[in-house]
């Protein structure tokens, strides 16, 4: 992979929030993705929502080299030991972004009406200021930002295939974000999330 990797950092208040639109080479990303997409354990589990639950609009999976579960949504993951290819992905993201992950949270959207809504990855196994490191494969989404006090802070990018964003700093405390359903004609994506649970 080239050692060159220009990112731009969002111009946001109260955060640090980083794209890299061209992390992964697209020929590897194609790699990546079948292999993900074929080899996964995907799980659609049951979220509760205002007292009702409901099949989560998407699959996930969870990997992990401490054994740790993750808990959200009233969901709790228990982690299979990281793959071959999530090792090198995880490799190729901490010459860049510096604390070593324990854990990858894995999402299939497979069509437009899969989505994750609003949201903060504020959980308190990830700690006081959590680093998410998210990369995207396939179909490009909408990734939609709202500011949790000051309405008019808001933002909308397209994460590309390929692509890393990472979430770090303050940014879980002050600002939500979210995947939102689309009525367009659109592939399968897979989402990594890199993250760190104490």
């Amino acid at each position: 992979m080239p050692e060159n990797k220009e990112n731009s950092q969002l111009d946001l208040p109260d955060c640090d929030i980083r794209y890299y639109p061209n992390f992964i080479p697209s020929k590897i990303a194609d790699t990546y993705f079948k292999k993900l997409r074929s080899e996964t354990p995907w799980q659609q589990d049951d979220i509760k929502v205002f007292g009702k639950f409901y099949a989560q609009p998407r699959l996930t999976a969870l990997y992990g080299n401490n054994g740790r579960p993750y808990s959200y949504s009233n969901i709790t993951m228990k982690p299979h030991r990281f793959s071959k290819v999530l090792l090198e992905i995880k490799s190729e993201i901490e010459k860049y972004v510096s604390p070593e992950f324990t854990t990858c949270l894995l999402n299939l959207y497979r069509d437009g009406k899969d989505s994750n809504g609003w949201h903060a990855d504020n959980e308190k196994e990830l700690g006081k200021n959590p680093v998410i490191a998210s990369v995207s494969l396939g179909a490009e989404r909408m990734f939609h930002l709202k500011h949790n006090i000051d309405p008019s802070a808001k933002h909308k990018m397209i994460l590309e295939h390929g692509s890393l964003l990472v979430m770090q700093g303050e940014t879980q405390h002050t600002w939500k974000h979210q995947i939102p359903k689309t009525a367009k004609p659109i592939g399968e994506r897979i989402n990594l999330t890199f993250r760190i649970i104490k």
